[in-house]
């Protein structure tokens, strides 16, 4: 069992709202979580039971009204449910009625008619970060390592990860599941039948596919070009999509939680949205996997991971910003001249903060670069610019650009 960061935030939802949705990929944890924050009084209800499911679809009002409290699993399978909860909640809004749990964005699915808006809060629940697994059982967690930078702060390491360390834990991952795998080789058994499973048990909740058994192959396709700017039409082509067809496609895979798509980050609002994004795999483990990077291959090109790096913090960025109580907003930067930074944050006031990832253990001038020219063009905005290494130590650059270790992000 490992303790949740996110945790707190459910429990102060629950205190205050009639509906708690906690959102997720599958196996990620978000079952027993709910299971551990429910009242006694809550009735467990699970929507992957095929029988549940098929009773629940027939009639779902009848369901809701015969519950005063309930914990619904993987709602998604029944979107119905929503417009039912709705309005049961209408009529009593006593505060922690329903804990639901999904593994899609529920809020874009086609069959929602109407949401839960002013009456229902979400949290997103992801694989374990670091954090989680360092501290296991742990009550003095490290402070939110965005929470600190944006304070001007590069928090201290104590719990130090470089070279074939790091590479482990990059290689793992997150989900609690695929840590339990003893080598690269079980994982990547574990990561296929994970995906198999999703592609047959929630792509048809989500939409009509009709060439279901392109999505694998897209998701392979994708792995290859992660930290990349998105081509549709050069992903399609690889495994003959339309350009529509991919875009679609890469949608519902975000929906699922397995990518997700990372907007540009520009001093101007408007501009963001006509910007290409990046697309980035929420767990660097999964990727690992479905691009078939082991210790071996790893050590054989060592090129090769520094994608995979990328990934990883930005899964753990992620992380910190949905346990925070602040809010967070991840982007990339990328001007004309080929300046770019590689994760920026942006906080609720505007003010941002620039992440690069370096897969080296040394830290020359030239890596600031883009650092140096986001800081110019975010002007007062710009609270910090931190370069993220292989190495050990914290090294001030001046301007409020700083580098250090990767293992700040889950040390004290």
């Amino acid at each position: 069992m490992f303790l949740r960061t996110i945790a707190p935030r459910i429990e102060v939802a629950l205190s205050d709202t009639p509906v708690v949705l906690v959102v997720g990929p599958r196996q990620a944890g978000k079952t027993t979580l709910v299971k551990q924050l429910a009242r006694p009084d809550m009735q467990y209800i699970t929507l992957d039971d095929e029988a549940t499911r098929s009773s629940v679809k027939d009639d779902p009002v009848s369901l809701i009204r015969s519950l005063d409290r309930a914990v619904i699993d993987e709602v998604q399978r029944v979107p119905e449910l929503l417009l039912a909860i709705k309005k049961a909640v209408d009529e009593d809004r006593r505060p922690g009625r329903f804990l639901l749990t999904g593994s899609a964005n529920l809020m874009t699915l086609p069959k929602v008619a109407d949401s839960l808006a002013g009456r229902m809060e979400t949290q997103q629940l992801l694989p374990l970060s670091q954090v989680e697994i360092r501290h296991n059982q742990t009550q003095d967690l490290p402070a939110n390592w965005l929470q600190e930078v944006f304070n001007g702060h590069v928090p201290k390491v104590t719990d130090l990860a470089m070279g074939p360390d790091l590479v482990d834990r990059v290689l793992k991952g997150g989900y609690p599941e695929a840590l339990t795998r003893s080598d690269d080789d079980r994982r990547a058994q574990w990561a296929r039948a994970y995906i198999d499973s999703i592609l047959v048990r929630d792509v048809a909740d989500l939409a009509q596919v009709d060439k279901l058994d392109k999505m694998p192959r897209l998701l392979e396709a994708m792995s290859h070009t992660a930290g990349q700017m998105s081509n549709y039409a050069k992903l399609g082509g690889q495994v003959g999509l339309d350009n529509k067809t991919t875009n679609r496609y890469v949608g519902i895979f975000e929906q699922l939680y397995l990518v997700r798509r990372v907007p540009v980050w520009a001093a101007n609002r408007l501009n963001r949205v006509v910007k290409t994004p990046k697309l980035q795999f929420i767990d660097s483990g999964l990727l690992a996997a479905v691009a078939e990077l082991s210790h071996d291959e790893l050590a054989r090109d060592r090129t090769r991971f520094g994608a995979l790096l990328e990934t990883f913090v930005y899964a753990e960025l992620l992380k910190h910003a949905c346990s925070s109580s602040k809010r967070y907003r991840l982007f990339y930067y990328r001007d004309v001249a080929g300046h770019e930074v590689d994760i920026v944050i942006e906080n609720a006031a505007g003010d941002v903060v620039g992440v690069e990832v370096k897969a080296s253990a040394t830290v020359r001038r030239g890596d600031l670069d883009g650092l140096r020219k986001f800081a110019a063009i975010a002007g007062d905005r710009f609270k910090l610019g931190v370069l993220l290494y292989d190495g050990d130590q914290i090294l001030p650059f001046g301007d409020g650009i700083w580098a250090a270790p990767i293992s700040t992000l889950w040390g004290r």
